[in-house]
């Protein structure tokens, strides 16, 4: 088989999915698992940031964020969806309302059809809001959920739609609906799901598949308030967080099965290549926060990576790779060149002849301010001090590249992160030291070299939106 036999590809991204979210219990996510068992699955994808805005310009755009500008988005970037586009394949872009994956940072450019659920950036403040709070939306209707729930209930319809109206799920999976059914191959189609990004809000079924207590909207309502308002957040609290997240995870794998039920339906299954795969994970307390705080460890930059393609035998491949794999994997499934500026190799050999990948190092970076629970997602590399961290098979090394402070892990014997072995190296950990702070040195010149070129375009774009919202 080879790329020929690819009309189309459908990209399925998941805010905020941990890798293990799908490998915990089979019976949670039937269809991913379904994906995986025929697919390939990357057992170590790392994510090259924390945050949404740090990650996507990889997924979508093969290049590490503040690559080109210094900024987050990729309105100077050349996208996959443009590639494509002007290869002449179809291009549908659906997000549910994550205000840092729209027109704003250039993440509609070279879709034929773009929707973020989102308000557009425009004059009012409220409008300023919502284009840079991803979830703002969310809590309005988590804390409308009972009466949206009672009302349903009066109409009589089904309880579930107030949830997935929370989640701007509906809105993203009709929307994708349409456009398989609608859409001539070959075709390109990205679906971005929120459900499991703070707050967890699943439909009351999905709770009770995942869970045999009994938790309902009084007990999310409490969870979510607990940690909205910085209270201590007990075992219980701690429990109900993670049963609500599993059960996003469920709600989201019923919405995937849908989607490749269509798929079917419209008769392109066959011809049509799935990438699952999330922008970072998300933390319950591993490192002492909730969600996903600037930081660097396995529970936020290891994640999913299953692709599907039809005819092909299912593997696990164990090399790691970063999300910059995806746009030049996704161009090569439908025979169009990748652009020399993308920074990511192909996988496409990987999944259809298993060729191994190069097993490079992976690196991510976050940026950090004084209080690493008390800053906004940062715009620009001048936010904070940058973190770079880098991975290989065995490795984790964690550098601030500010005040030159250091971590390394041995992962097989420590895989949760928690022995420094920096503080006090032996010979041998300062020879991986020594080494991947190169790594480190020659990425951070990189990224701080091109900043300073658009440090000004920074201060002139931003600088109203960011007063605004009391930021600066």
């Amino acid at each position: 088989m080879d790329s020929a036999d690819i009309s189309n590809v459908v990209l399925v991204t998941v805010d905020s999915l941990r890798a293990d979210a799908i490998e915990t219990d089979k019976r949670h996510t039937p269809v991913m698992d379904s994906l995986a068992e025929r697919g390939t699955v990357f057992e170590r994808a790392f994510a090259t940031g924390n945050w949404t805005p740090f990650s996507f310009p990889a997924i979508l755009a093969s290049q590490p964020v503040f690559a080109e500008t210094g900024r987050i988005g990729v309105d100077e970037s050349t996208t996959l969806a443009t590639t494509l586009a002007e290869a002449g394949v179809s291009t549908g872009g659906f997000n549910a309302a994550n205000g840092f994956l729209t027109s704003h940072w250039g993440y509609d450019d070279g879709f034929d059809e773009f929707e973020p659920f989102v308000a557009s950036v425009g004059s009012s403040i409220y409008s300023r809001y919502l284009a840079t709070h991803p979830t703002v939306e969310a809590w309005l209707q988590l804390a409308m959920s009972p009466a949206r729930r009672l009302g349903s209930w009066l109409r009589g319809e089904t309880d579930d739609r107030p949830f997935l109206d929370t989640s701007r799920m509906f809105d993203v999976e009709h929307a994708a609906t349409e456009f398989i059914e609608e859409t001539d191959s070959p075709f390109f189609l990205w679906v971005h799901y929120m459900d499991t990004h703070t707050p967890y809000v699943p439909a009351p079924r999905y709770i009770r598949e995942v869970s045999s207590t009994l938790l309902g909207t009084h007990r999310m309502l409490h969870a979510h308030t607990r940690t909205g308002l910085g209270l201590e957040v007990g075992e219980r609290t701690l429990a109900d967080l993670r049963t609500l997240y599993q059960a996003a995870t469920r709600q989201i794998d019923a919405s995937i099965g849908r989607l490749l039920e269509t798929l079917s339906a419209s008769g392109v299954e066959d011809e049509t290549a799935v990438v699952l795969a999330s922008d970072h994970g998300e933390e319950f307390q591993e490192h002492g926060h909730l969600a996903h705080y600037p930081k660097l460890y396995d529970e936020l930059i290891r994640v999913p990576l299953v692709v599907d393609v039809p005819g092909t035998e299912g593997r696990r491949v164990e090399q790691q790779v970063g999300l910059d794999a995806i746009p030049p994997t996704v161009a090569g499934f439908m025979g169009v060149d990748a652009p020399p500026e993308w920074e990511g190799d192909s996988l496409a050999a990987s999944v259809v002849d298993g060729v191994s990948p190069a097993d490079e190092p992976v690196v991510s970076v976050t940026v950090r301010g004084e209080e690493v629970t008390a800053q906004p997602i940062p715009r620009a590399l001048s936010g904070g001090d940058l973190l770079v961290s880098v991975r290989d098979r065995g490795w984790t090394y964690i550098e601030n590249v500010d005040d030159g402070s250091t971590e390394l892990y041995d992962r097989p014997s420590d895989p949760t992160q928690q022995d420094n072995l920096a503080k006090d190296p032996a010979a041998t950990h300062q020879q991986v030291i020594d080494r991947f702070s190169a790594v480190v040195g020659e990425h951070a010149s990189m990224l701080r070299d091109r900043a300073e070129q658009d440090i000004e375009a920074v201060d002139d774009d931003l600088g109203a939106r960011l007063e605004a919202l009391g930021y600066r």
